[in-house]
């Protein structure tokens, strides 16, 4: 989306907000569940979810295997979930042609910094 009056043009960038980033965030949520279920399944000798069969699965290496693995996907899934609602990298570019200035906004991860603003000069 762009904003245009006279002789300054603003752009404004959607950030980690994407369609993309939502399916990758879904697909690694549920796979990590999966694999994390399949795995404590294996542990307790019984199937927890009826469609994942953990029967001929042995705790020791696999179910243990499969645990770890879930919960680094459950891992890698909470920090996409926590980008997409901060919205990490959204922000605008806004070019100022009487000025002569071009100037960057970025939002960052919380924090003491959590936003960016470079000015470049003609």
């Amino acid at each position: 989306m762009n904003l245009q009056v006279d002789h300054i043009r603003v752009d404004f960038i959607i950030g980690s907000r994407r369609i993309s980033n939502f399916c990758w965030a879904f697909v690694i949520l549920f796979g990590a569940l999966g694999f994390f279920f399949v795995g404590f399944s294996s542990y307790m000798q019984k199937d927890l979810i009826p469609f994942l069969s953990a029967e001929q699965i042995l705790f020791i290496p696999q179910g243990i295997v499969m645990c770890f693995y879930g919960i680094a996907g459950l891992f890698i899934s909470f920090y996409l979930w926590c980008t997409i609602c901060w919205n990490v990298g959204s922000g605008y570019n806004k070019f100022d042609k009487q000025k002569g200035i071009f100037s960057i906004f970025r939002w960052g991860f919380p924090g003491k910094k959590s936003s960016y603003f470079y000015s470049i000069f003609d």
